[in-house]
């Protein structure tokens, strides 16, 4: 199977365009933009997490200050999803 080139592209921009229409596009290109960008912000939670848990330092913590952390990690994962879901 062989690379896409710039005609092969241009023909999938063309059928994108009659499939979703010009105006929804720019739309369409924020949500997954937005997706895309939670999606990092998640895996970068889980590698910090692994980091932490690599070093030793939540053994320290409590029970109670580990759910709290997480609890603010899910809020500020909401906050990003509902700022991407509303721009």
């Amino acid at each position: 199977m062989g690379r896409l080139g710039l005609p092969e592209l241009l023909v999938i921009l063309a059928i994108i365009i009659v499939i979703f229409g010009a105006n929804r596009l720019p739309g369409l290109g924020r949500g997954i933009g937005s997706a895309i960008k939670n999606f990092k912000d998640g895996m970068k939670d889980d590698k910090d997490d692994e980091q932490r848990d690599r070093n030793g330092d939540r053994s320290a913590k409590s029970e109670g200050e580990r759910e709290n952390d997480r609890s603010e990690r899910e809020g500020r994962r909401r906050e990003r999803q509902k700022s991407g879901a509303t721009s």
